[in-house]
């Protein structure tokens, strides 16, 4: 085969490869081109974050102190006998008001009459033995100044009349024992209050002293509560006190929901509960509508100052975390900023700021969780803070509105 026809025969190969290698090169430069222009577009911008803000007011904060206490009566009293006898009467109902010196119970008195008749009957004679041995002495003096006696009959005369006379001051001490039993089986209310259930039936014989009594009178009004402060606080409590204040206080139920009497505080313990680390305090109340009830268990608020023109956020806006004590602070740009502050006394819905914040700046108040330092953020509503009232009782530790800490802007 000669030359010429071998070149003819490798021509069409030679154009088959360079168009193959020509697409391959082609795809590969659309895939170049497709990676730039996917590796090239814009991401797109975080979306602000919608919270609640408030603005920080001036206003008043009460500082009180919360305690569980007990209602303790001025008075208690277990009427026992004071003889022995059969109880023949009983001259109250249970759970009625007695009054003091009013009739209770009725002891037999008929022995004790019986023994006061004896004790009289002594007396008579024993007074009829002196008026003889006065008379007699009388006598003996005459006769002794006339030196018709012995000296020995007549001092033994005077000291026969004074044996008559100390018989007859102990017959009238047994009269006046009789009488004084005879009293004690009449018996009355020593205090006035109120009669419990009835402990002993007519019937039944008594004896002194004995267990569990006659009846027990409880004190109805006014009535007592005792509660407990730790010694961290009992500084500012004395402060007052020892500055003559009259520390008002609040008792409400056991379950914080009823407010059932309110009066003033006027006693402290001499001293401090070593196991407890606690101070004993009680408040009278007048108790007028008895609606505190002897040894019932209630919860005690103490008004123990006022803070005037304090800086009050709502509470949840105060959290808690790595930094301490912070606020997300709302800045010009419409960002939130972790901002440490300084609580102070708080109700439960407002919280004093004692250091970091002043009136005017806005603070987050709810959407807090995934909030940031630098955050964006857009305001729901924007609503001032007030020093009202509320229901909740006070405390004088601050309530924070969260644990989380703050995360970290990079």
């Amino acid at each position: 085969m000669s030359a010429n026809t071998l070149n003819a025969a490798d021509h069409p190969h030679k154009h088959r490869g360079v168009l193959i290698a020509a697409i391959i090169g082609v795809a590969l430069l659309a895939l170049i081109v497709i990676h730039l222009l996917t590796g090239q577009k814009a991401k797109p911008g975080v979306q602000a974050q919608v919270v609640s803000v408030a603005s920080a007011t001036l206003g008043d904060m009460p500082v009180q102190l919360s305690a569980l206490g007990t209602v303790t009566p001025v008075a208690t009293v277990n009427v026992l006998p004071q003889l022995s006898g059969y109880l023949t009467a009983v001259g109250y109902q249970e759970g009625q008001d007695v009054v003091k010196g009013q009739f209770l119970a009725q002891i037999d008195p008929r022995q004790y009459d019986i023994d006061k008749q004896q004790a009289q009957a002594q007396l008579a004679k024993d007074q009829a033995s002196l008026a003889q041995a006065r008379a007699d002495l009388a006598r003996y003096t005459q006769l002794h100044q006339q030196n018709s006696i012995a000296e020995q009959t007549f001092a033994d005369q005077k000291f026969t009349v004074q044996q008559q006379e100390a018989a007859v001051k102990a017959d009238q001490a047994a009269i006046a024992q009789y009488e004084l039993d005879l009293a004690y089986c009449h018996i009355t209310a020593p205090v006035s209050g109120r009669v419990g259930l009835r402990l002993v039936d007519p019937g039944n014989y008594v004896t002194q002293s004995t267990a569990p009594g006659i009846v027990t009178i409880t004190t109805m009004k006014p009535t007592t509560v005792q509660f407990t402060v730790p010694q961290n606080s009992l500084a500012q409590v004395l402060h007052q006190v020892n500055g003559g204040t009259k520390l008002p206080v609040t008792v409400f139920s056991s379950d914080n929901s009823t407010k059932l009497a309110t009066g003033t505080l006027y006693a402290l313990s001499n001293q401090m509960a070593t196991s407890t680390g606690t101070v004993t305090l009680r408040a009278t109340v007048p108790n007028d509508d008895e609606a505190l009830f002897p040894n019932e268990f209630v919860n005690v608020q103490l008004l123990v100052n006022t803070l005037h023109s304090a800086v009050l956020v709502p509470t949840p806006a105060v959290q808690s975390g790595a930094p301490g004590d912070y606020v997300y602070l709302v800045n010009a740009n419409h960002t939130v900023s972790v901002h440490k502050v300084t609580p102070g006394p708080s109700d439960g819905k407002f919280t004093v700021i004692t250091a970091g914040l002043s009136a005017g700046q806005q603070v987050v108040t709810d959407g807090m969780d995934r909030l940031s330092d630098g955050a964006s953020i857009r305001a729901a509503q924007a609503t001032p803070a007030a020093a009202g009232s509320s229901s909740t009782p006070a405390q004088q530790t601050p309530q924070h509105g969260g644990k989380r800490a703050p995360a970290t802007h990079a």
